[in-house]
């Protein structure tokens, strides 16, 4: 039985919607103080109202987290609420599409603002919170793709989820002695409203290729985040877990087929 983390304060960006509603609400049915970070005021109030509804201790904050000046203020906003910060899921993150040979200046900067200088610019926000705590947790949500996997279109979505892989790894180096771990989970395709509107047929294909033939939830993404989040994790820093169901395990189609 792992202990238990009630009470602990938590910050999650991008916790209006997709994945990072799923860590939220995993957090908060675990009884932790959670504050929800977006750009989207009126998806942020959806999503308090929802939490609420079920129990859980949850606000929110308005904050675009590629400015470092309103993660400054969304940390201030977890400290002034809730006494402090113990666990930081920086998980906001952007995937439109763009090849090549189409890609813009603008198309490249505003993806790795969001995904990997948002990452950046929200634990150092949180950080002097989080060593305070002495039990500081972090956890980044990256991508397989990327690391482990391609897709036409998202070069530049595939180079911001490696690029946080290679920023965890120093930084768990430099907040180990300030007892704060920190550590990513890697998702594959999970069912949300992001991954929907990419098709019926995106999502048929997508379900093939994985050898336990479903999409994941966000709940299997924010249980792995609490994992990270234990006590029981302490001992564990600068590590990626990959939650996809098996999808970067076949060599090819034909492997799934042998099955």
């Amino acid at each position: 039985m792992f202990t238990s983390i009630a009470g602990r304060s938590v910050v999650i960006t991008g916790g209006s919607k997709g994945i990072g509603r799923g860590i939220a609400e995993v957090f908060a049915d675990a009884g932790a103080k959670v504050l929800i970070a977006g750009r989207d005021e009126s998806a942020l109030s959806h999503a308090v109202d929802e939490l609420g509804a079920a129990g859980g201790e949850v606000s929110a904050v308005t904050a675009d987290i590629s400015d470092r000046e309103q993660c400054n203020e969304m940390a201030a906003t977890a400290v002034s609420r809730y006494g402090g910060i113990d666990i930081l899921c920086a998980n906001a993150g952007i995937f439109p599409s763009a090849r090549l040979e189409d890609m813009s200046p603008d198309d490249l900067e505003t993806v790795l603002a969001t995904n990997f200088k948002g990452t950046v610019f929200a634990v150092q926000a949180c950080l002097q919170a989080l060593a305070a705590s002495g039990r500081g947790r972090i956890v980044v949500t990256s991508s397989i793709t990327g690391p482990f996997t391609a897709y036409p279109g998202w070069s530049h979505y595939g180079a911001s989820k490696a690029a946080q892989l290679g920023f965890i790894r120093t930084a768990a180096m430099e907040l180990a002695p300030r007892k704060i771990t920190i550590n990513a989970v890697l998702p594959g395709n999970i069912f949300t409203e992001g991954l929907d509107e990419l098709g019926e047929d995106y999502l048929k294909k997508m379900t093939a290729s994985i050898p336990q033939a479903r999409l994941g939830t966000p709940a299997d993404i924010g249980n792995a985040a609490l994992f990270f989040a234990t006590d029981e994790a302490a001992y564990i820093t600068g590590q990626s877990l990959i939650i996809d169901g098996g999808q970067v395990l076949p060599e090819s189609m034909m492997a799934l087929e042998e099955m």
